[in-house]
């Protein structure tokens, strides 16, 4: 029996609204314009109790112009939501999320995974923030003009420019997210921000020693400061790339260890709608591997024998699911609320205001 989550504000940190069934997933780069939002998406989004998702838009990487290409984007979903504003509403403060909640909608926050698009010129953030975008991540698994990824080996950290792009973000009140980067950039950006920031979707390397997870020195910084940390759903939580539930519950607790209940939560980094034929799909993992491995952008711990979620974890009872198994192991129905949204909504209050 799963828990009781329908009172909680439930926000993924950072996740994905698509049918991963329909004819156009399992692409390289999946752009929003191929994302399938249909009558399931929808309907499996409700059911899960989820009240509001950082979505992935604009260039994270990829063969595209990454300004001219993030406008696109971010259209496409404006699109989406007009033509779906029955069910979803974007978010541009904390209290739309909390409205989320009582109207049964569900809150979409515009997020990057890349700074790429702002590329030398930080005043563009000024026109994404007018665009609706409340999340920008600084860079992905690579270098890039801001910062190093996890996977950059120079491990050189926040450039002159990305602390420029830093004081950008503040000035207009977007969340600094910090997932993916190397250890310096994550610590240096962590330190140079006025305002609290993030890791929305993450590991803990002191139980698994991968670049994709960050290390206590980087989540007690975080935390200290105000900010918030999504633990993820991901094979870099075991050692052997097939994460369980037991494992995201695992990384949960030593993040709140290190952290403090007020400071973490979720960024599942998937999707709610589940793949129904396992088989198909690990038959085209190989392939998709390749790609991201042959494009750079793949990271330490992504294989062809590993899925790239929790397997025991998703679908639409993945929330209450991890709420259960979170009780078990002996967590306050307060904590749990705080773990499933309540932390990201603080967070969110403190960054971008009521």
């Amino acid at each position: 029996m799963t828990a009781d989550i329908s009172g909680h504000i439930v926000v993924n940190a950072l996740g994905v609204l698509d049918n991963p069934n329909a004819e156009a997933a399992g692409t390289l780069v999946q752009t929003s314009d191929r994302l399938t939002i249909d009558e399931r998406t929808l309907a499996d989004a409700h059911a899960s109790g989820v009240t509001a998702i950082n979505v992935t838009l604009g260039y994270t990487m990829g063969d595209f112009p990454p300004y001219q290409h993030t406008l696109r984007e971010i259209e496409t979903w404006d699109a989406i939501i007009r033509a779906h504003h029955e069910h979803l509403v974007r978010v541009d403060t904390a209290e739309d999320i909390a409205e989320a909640k009582r109207t049964g909608k569900i809150g979409i926050i515009y997020g990057f995974q890349n700074a790429a698009a702002v590329e030398d010129r930080p005043e563009r953030v000024a026109t994404f923030a007018r665009l609706g975008v409340r999340v920008i991540q600084l860079t992905y698994n690579q270098a890039n003009q801001v910062g190093d990824g996890s996977m950059a080996p120079g491990n050189r950290g926040l450039t002159p420019l990305g602390r420029e792009v830093v004081a950008a973000l503040n000035e207009q009140r977007v969340m600094v997210d910090l997932s993916h980067s190397g250890e310096r950039t994550c610590l240096e950006a962590a330190r140079a921000s006025g305002q609290p920031v993030s890791i929305n979707h993450t590991g803990c390397r002191a139980l698994v020693d991968l670049p994709r997870n960050k290390t206590d020195e980087e989540l007690r910084l975080v935390a200290s400061r105000g900010g918030f940390v999504g633990i993820y759903f991901m094979p870099f939580l075991n050692a052997s790339g097939h994460a369980r539930a037991s494992d995201v519950v695992e990384h949960i607790v030593h993040a709140v260890n290190v952290c403090g209940e007020d400071h973490v939560g979720i960024g599942t980094d998937g999707t709610i709608t589940a793949i129904d034929d396992l088989d198909a799909y690990r038959d085209r993992l190989a392939e998709h591997v390749a790609l991201r491995r042959q494009a750079g952008a793949s990271a330490a711990g992504e294989r062809s024998d590993t899925f790239p979620f929790v397997v025991d974890l998703r679908g639409v009872d993945q929330f209450r699911e991890l709420a259960r198994l979170l009780e078990e192991r002996g967590y306050s129905s307060a904590r749990i609320e705080k773990i499933l949204g309540l932390n990201f909504y603080t967070y969110a209050k403190a960054v971008w205001g009521d």
